[in-house]
């Protein structure tokens, strides 16, 4: 029986400690899809579905708190042997192992087509760029809060800028698109050739989405591990 309890608290530490990776993990994807969330706001008839990439995020920040707070229930029903706490503990993880599995199908799902798609918006978002960036407050700190966080300088590149407001009148580029501490005056914006919001925003995608799933095949190896033994532990309790 001892035995039991502590694969249980082990099983329950290492979700736990998943718990917290998969919260991280869904911040990071939530706030860095702030920007383009606000620039499918500027488009009429965008892509529905592009919009679901922040709520992946929510998804995750909702999953991991929910895993932190079941490995901790996990241990205590072990330890404490309590029959309330165990059948508690195996409903909650089916439904997070569920809810886990929802979330994979729509990363699956969504990621072959997502390079289509923003390719697609490739002109509204430049044209998008020339008309508001320097005019219209909102859009622009979204834009530069953007290309800080993510090192990168407009859509495709500092080109993007050219004939915009902010561009035709400082006669200069976003500070993102030169990283030297010069001005960022066109010849300077040519040479350091940062890289687009665009390949870095699907990068991060992509990075997100190959730690995502190897944290959720673990994840879902434990959870099926320690909801068998959280069943032995509850038939056992008492004899």
């Amino acid at each position: 029986m001892w035995i039991l309890k502590v694969i249980m608290c082990v099983f329950n530490g290492v979700i736990f400690l998943a718990g917290g990776v998969a919260v991280s993990v869904g911040i990071l994807v939530a706030m860095s899809s702030k920007y383009l969330r606000i620039v499918l706001d500027h488009i009429k008839d965008s892509p529905p579905a592009l919009a679901q990439v922040g709520n992946v995020g929510y998804l995750l920040i909702a999953v991991g708190a929910v895993l932190a707070i079941m490995g901790f229930l996990g241990c205590c029903g072990a330890l404490c042997e309590s029959k309330c706490m165990l059948l508690t503990f195996f409903i909650i993880i089916l439904i997070v192992f569920l809810a886990e599995v929802a979330g994979a199908v729509i990363i699956l799902l969504f990621k072959p087509t997502a390079n289509e798609v923003l390719q697609k918006l490739n002109q509204e978002v430049v044209d998008l760029i020339k008309k508001d960036y320097g005019s219209d407050d909102a859009f622009t700190t979204v834009m530069n809060e953007t290309m800080s966080q993510l090192t990168c300088c407009g859509y495709n590149n500092y080109t993007d800028f050219t004939g915009s407001p902010f561009q035709t009148t400082t006669s200069r580029y976003p500070e993102s698109c030169c990283r030297s501490n010069g001005t960022c005056i066109e010849r300077n914006a040519e040479a350091q050739g940062v890289r687009g919001c665009f390949n870095s925003f699907v990068q991060l995608l992509e990075d997100n989405a190959a730690v995502l799933g190897g944290v959720a095949i673990g994840i879902a190896a434990l959870e099926i591990a320690a909801m068998v033994v959280s069943m032995v532990l509850y038939k056992n309790v008492g004899k």
